[in-house]
């Protein structure tokens, strides 16, 4: 019976993760320029870059390996860090809070919205986690002010 109890945890943990929700923001800027903006305002915000996944580049070289010809994005980065300060405060309210952690902001262009770049982030739940929300709204919203 653990084997089944394990099964549909990974089926719930699974609802979950397709059911979180996003805060997006278009906008007509060039993805390098929102590039630019978002390394400077995390930058700014006194935050290191841990990790800049180049996700649109790894689906684009491998969708042929995968049987597929359709080409999702024009651009797509995630940038990955954390926040000593918010990540403390969010960990001593509740240590599982460490499962948010490093935080993420994308930065798209789709394939099929050519001159549209969205920057965005996941929402988090209600309490502690908000203040992470928060700062990634700052972060963003600071990334494509012109």
């Amino acid at each position: 019976m653990k084997p089944l109890l394990g099964a549909a945890a990974c089926l719930l943990a699974g609802t979950a993760a397709m059911a979180a929700d996003m805060i997006t923001y278009d906008t007509d800027q060039s993805f390098d320029d929102v590039v630019f903006g978002l390394e400077n305002a995390i930058l700014d915000a006194g935050l290191v870059i841990d990790h800049v996944s180049h996700t649109g580049d790894m689906l684009e070289r491998t969708k042929a390996d995968v049987g597929s010809d359709i080409t999702i994005f024009e651009h797509a980065d995630i940038f990955s860090f954390c926040s000593a300060k918010i990540s403390r405060e969010v960990m001593e309210a509740d240590p599982m809070n460490v499962v948010f952690c490093p935080y993420d902001i994308f930065v798209i262009v789709r394939a099929d919205t050519p001159d549209v770049t969205t920057i965005g982030f996941r929402t988090y739940p209600d309490g502690p986690m908000k203040k992470v929300e928060t700062m990634l709204d700052e972060i963003a919203k600071s990334a494509i002010s012109e």
